[in-house]
């Protein structure tokens, strides 16, 4: 059993698949958590067309019962988990306090804050035992620097991955185990059909691409043991007049 195995959560598109392809360029073992099998199983397809090993294991993140049986199947399967990716998000349309729904509200807060910290307790006693770990949490520029459009929900839930990862590495360094709190701008993703209003060709074309994050995500996951860094921040160069 290989114990570099990386465990990804929202693997099936976006930042979670670009993360997933250059995790597969490092060679390590990768583990694809996602809510929907069929797009899973095609970053899979991906990962083994570059020379990497992929298990697909569908999950929503929100549902405790199933992450620590994803666990328990990426343990037995491909071995102790390494590295964890935890990329998983959700946003509404629906972001001021005018007309926000609670229950929008409550999933929110179950997939961006409740989720990542289930996926971490399930791993943190491996890593332990191992003496090793490193945990990265996508997060958001808007958890690094208030950004009132994101929606109460979306900000509020993004910032506190901040305090989240800082304990990780209070409590956990001298166990070995290390975690980033990464936090990018504008993403050019279909996560952008989440917004109030849809960004255009132009817009898009000013953002960072998935693959940015996914080689941020490469860098912190392949420096070496005694460095930790605690918090990154990515953004798109500010266009010129």
């Amino acid at each position: 059993m290989d114990a570099r195995t990386v465990w990804i959560t929202g693997a099936g598109t976006g930042m979670g698949r670009a993360a997933a392809l250059a995790a597969a360029r490092d060679g390590r073992p990768l583990a694809l958590s996602g809510r929907r099998p069929e797009v899973l199983e095609e970053v899979a397809e991906e990962v083994r067309a570059l020379g990497g090993t992929a298990l697909a294991v569908p999950l929503d993140v929100t549902d405790r019962l199933a992450v620590r049986s994803a666990a328990a199947q990426i343990e037995e399967e491909l071995g102790g988990v390494e590295a964890l990716v935890l990329s998983a998000g959700l946003n509404a349309p629906r972001r001021y306090w005018r007309d926000q729904d609670l229950d929008e509200f409550a999933a929110i807060t179950e997939t961006n804050l409740l989720g990542p910290v289930s996926v971490i307790d399930a791993v943190l006693p491996g890593m332990r035992a191992r003496g090793e770990g490193t945990i990265v949490v996508i997060s958001s520029y808007s958890a690094w620097r208030f950004s009132p459009d994101a929606g109460a929900a979306y900000s509020a839930t993004k910032t506190a991955l901040g305090p989240l990862v800082a304990t990780l590495n209070a409590q956990e360094n001298r166990h070995g185990i290390r975690a980033c709190h990464l936090c990018p701008g504008d993403v050019d993703s279909d996560f952008l059909d989440r917004r109030p209003q849809v960004p255009g060709a132009q817009e898009r074309a000013a953002m960072l691409t998935p693959q940015d994050v996914g080689r941020a995500v490469s860098f912190v996951l392949t420096s070496p043991p005694h460095v930790v860094i605690d918090e990154l921040v990515i953004s798109p160069a500010k266009p010129g007049p």
